[in-house]
């Protein structure tokens, strides 16, 4: 049963919810001045991203994506997108320093400090990928993303949250982005961590959250005795 956020009065304001709503629009969506657009390929995430931001339509179309890692191979996926119009782009920009019209942010994201674990699960469904490693039964996290800025500041929130989560340099992407990993033996921590108390609040994406969990029961499957 999905759950509904409602609508905070003011999304720029700290809660659970405002900070799960731009860790989404960081990761993969644009800010403009008059207008605030978040995608997501989860149809459930989709419903609740539009309650948070009292968003009137969700748009829904089958869109090529490139892999993170491999451009050369693309995908076919389901592609949600929600709109909010008005001056929320331009006061987004200003307070929390996100990218405006194009330009670089600074993204001043420590006003949602107490809501670090929501932040940073919008973050992680939005431009993360996760996956399990059958060579050497461990589960692989990592954020990916054209700003280099954001995934500094990524890097950054992952350095003063309760479990310990080393992470790796930052790297290119072939198309010419940035990426960085979550150490292996961090992830299954950091991922408990991260979803702990999502079915109250249905701020989470299903499929998303899913994948981790099957990644991380997979890893635990594995036996390596001789």
């Amino acid at each position: 049963m999905s759950i509904e956020t409602g609508t905070p009065r003011d999304l720029l304001a700290r809660h659970p919810e405002t900070a799960y709503f731009w860790g989404r629009t960081v990761g993969d969506g644009t800010v403009e001045s008059d207008c605030v657009t978040v995608r997501t390929n989860d149809e459930t995430a989709a419903r609740r991203l539009a309650a948070i931001a009292g968003a009137e339509q969700v748009d829904h179309r089958i869109r090529e994506r490139e892999y993170a890692h491999d451009t050369s191979i693309t995908r076919s996926e389901d592609e949600y997108t929600l709109q909010v119009f008005g001056q929320l782009g331009e006061r987004a920009g200003a307070s929390l320093g996100l990218p405006l019209d194009g330009q670089p942010g600074g993204y001043r994201l420590a006003v949602f400090d107490g809501q670090r674990r929501q932040l940073l699960r919008g973050l992680l469904e939005s431009c993360g990928t996760v996956c399990f490693k059958s060579d050497d039964g461990t589960v692989g996290v990592s954020f990916v993303h054209d700003d280099r800025t954001l995934l500094v500041t990524v890097q950054s929130l992952l350095e003063d949250i309760p479990p310990e989560t080393p992470h790796g340099d930052l790297s290119e992407t072939s198309s010419g982005g940035y990426w960085f990993s979550v150490e292996d033996e961090a992830v299954p921590a950091f991922g408990t961590w991260l979803y702990e108390g999502s079915d109250q609040s249905g701020l989470f994406a299903p499929s998303r959250r899913r994948k981790l969990y099957r990644s991380l029961e997979q890893a635990e499957a594995v036996d390596w005795s001789p």
